[in-house]
């Protein structure tokens, strides 16, 4: 029997959790099944788990924001929507400036929801990052001087786990009177996250990158109040009707306790992620010496290694490790026959013999050193071989 294939690309999804299914399956059965807007018994033990679930996501986040923060939403994507476009829709209902700042390499719900807010008549800033991610801090001052509706800078980048300094960005945007959201999906549970610190500010994560189930994620609003954001949603009254709609009551259970987990765990967990995305690391570049780590010299969180290897390209490579049972992933796009760098990348500089070669490999709570030893013992043949089939089709 063959073995099992390496799984290493958790910052896409994670499986589900033992504990996580657990808290979920009362409110799947009979018990508690009910429309958690429903008076009746049926309706009340679902809208506890729903109450359990926000006091759980508010506390682990280091008690800075209150149940009532905390709004439930189908993931991620409508999350970074609500707080970029919602902003955006609050400000013009008020008559003030319907503008927005993000950054170049922020992920592409943010983007296209900037790029929603220009069509609408609104207009955006977009901040560039240096060749380490990072944000340029000037460019950003020069974005808040023009009076925006919001800010948004992701904590923790998914292509290149470059960690931005959001402590700084959050003070210089509460120093302007701008709320500031972060899209936090990458950085629970893999660094301390803590509201506690921020007065003015709106933060997402996704249940599914932290062994919750797809479909559920969460806007939490701290500081400004729900009329800081518009609705994108229209109909019903749920959640002070800042995202209406019946709730996903299991989801939400299942959202609850994968972040009490995340964040009850985060210290020992990124110290082992961490351990694991450097082994692999440093087995690759001892087996491929042109091997490039991209950010290596910048801050980074733990679970996320991001490689290139000259003369091959992401697409290729990741057909070929899939066929040798190892999954890991890339920000590249085929386009039109060929292969696209990564927003991301291009946002850094990164020469583009890099940027189409780049492979990203990201752990999580099930990742093993065994799942690093099979990973670093398939990739050099895989190069090798795309390598030898770039150079016959060059020849052809």
């Amino acid at each position: 029997m063959s073995p099992s294939p390496v799984y290493l690309d958790h910052a896409a999804t994670t499986p589900v959790r033992a504990e996580v299914l657990e808290a979920m399956l009362p409110y799947l059965g009979p018990e508690a099944f009910g429309n958690p807007s429903s008076a009746h018994g049926f309706g009340r033990r679902a809208r506890a788990g729903v109450e359990q679930a926000r006091r759980q996501i508010a506390e682990a986040l280091g008690g800075g924001a209150e149940p009532g923060d905390v709004v439930f939403t189908s993931g991620g994507t409508e999350a970074d929507n609500l707080a970029v476009l919602g902003a955006a829709l609050a400000a013009q209902s008020r008559g003030t400036s319907m503008r927005v700042v993000v950054t170049a390499s922020e992920h592409k719900a943010v983007l296209a929801a900037a790029e929603e807010v220009e069509r609408l008549g609104g207009s955006s800033h977009v901040v560039p990052t240096g060749t380490d991610g990072l944000i340029d801090f000037a460019e950003l001052d020069r974005g808040l001087e023009e009076g925006p509706a919001v800010v948004s800078v992701m904590w923790v980048n998914n292509e290149t786990g470059v960690v931005q300094p959001v402590d700084a960005v959050a003070e210089r945007c509460e120093n302007r009177g701008v709320v500031f959201h972060t899209d936090a999906v990458q950085a629970v549970g893999k660094l301390p996250v803590s509201l506690a610190r921020f007065r003015s500010v709106m933060l997402t994560i996704s249940g599914h990158k932290i062994g919750a189930p797809k479909g559920v994620g969460a806007l939490i609003v701290r500081g400004p109040s729900p009329s800081a954001v518009h609705p994108l949603v229209h109909g019903g009254g749920q959640q002070s009707g800042v995202r209406p709609g019946t709730e996903n009551v299991a989801g939400i259970v299942g959202l609850g306790r994968a972040v009490e987990l995340a964040v009850a765990e985060q210290g020992e967990e990124g110290r082992r992620l961490g351990t694991l995305r450097d082994d692999l690391a440093g087995r690759l570049a001892s087996e491929i010496p042109d091997l490039t780590i991209l950010a290596e010299g910048s801050p980074r969180a733990p679970h996320i290694l991001n490689v290139a290897v000259p003369g091959t390209d992401s697409e290729a490579m990741l057909m070929h490790l899939d066929l040798a049972g190892v999954a890991a992933s890339s920000g590249s796009a085929c386009s039109t026959g060929s292969v696209e760098p990564s927003h991301v990348l291009s946002a850094m500089n990164v020469p583009r013999p890099l940027a189409v070669a780049a492979l990203r490999f990201s752990f999580g709570h099930a990742s093993t050193p065994d799942d690093v030893a099979r990973a670093a013992h398939a990739v050099p043949p895989c190069v090798a071989k795309v390598r030898r089939l770039a150079g016959v089709l060059g020849r052809g």
